[in-house]
């Protein structure tokens, strides 16, 4: 039966305490941001919103059947040279304000990898030096462990640069054969 945790303040539980740091972190970020990067976001949530499409679709459809002749009225663009002007620098200035949000939330993805890539190199130390520790307790209890021959691999530990190694001959068009031949760790 598992253990009952504790929520209230005093002693949160490890996945409420990670949570919260995690929070924290986001809103510390979040306050870091310079005002071009916040309008940038705010330009790039609303475009791509359905409001900004509806919007688009009403002044744009206005603009035409008031130029086009469909609502009796004084046409002020009837060759649609200034609709498309406009559409043209709005969509420059759209594309850029969509790649600098892309680029910042490029930022915070390779930071959250690198965070990923950090936290699966402790697991791996920790899990080799368990596997280390039950590998001796086996000897000390007289249990073989000569009929899983993985556990002698497991038992190493695990280089990074030779992982990546192995990656860039395996994703540079070598063969699957090609990545075992790679650097033992």
């Amino acid at each position: 039966m598992a253990a009952p945790h504790s929520d209230s303040p005093q002693s949160p539980s490890l996945i409420t305490r990670n949570i919260e740091a995690l929070l924290e972190k986001r809103q510390e970020a979040e306050q870091k941001r310079s005002f071009q990067e916040r309008l940038a976001d705010r330009v790039t949530t609303f475009t791509g919103s359905l409001l900004s499409v509806y919007l688009h679709l009403l002044i744009f459809g206005g603009w035409i059947a008031v130029n086009t002749g469909v609502m009796p009225v004084k046409k002020f663009d009837p060759t649609l040279v200034i609709l498309a002007m406009a559409a043209s620098v709005e969509a420059i200035f759209l594309s850029t304000f969509v790649l600098i949000s892309q680029n910042r939330m490029q930022g915070l993805a390779d930071e959250r990898a690198d965070l990923n890539l950090h936290i699966s190199l402790l697991a791996e130390h920790e899990i080799t030096q368990l596997m280390k520790l039950a590998s001796l307790m086996a000897d000390r209890l007289g249990v073989s462990s000569s009929e899983l021959p993985s556990i002698a691999e497991l038992k190493q530990e695990v280089k990074p640069e030779k992982v990546i190694e192995t990656l860039e001959i395996h994703g540079s068009g070598g063969s699957p054969s090609s990545a075992s031949k790679a650097p033992k760790t």
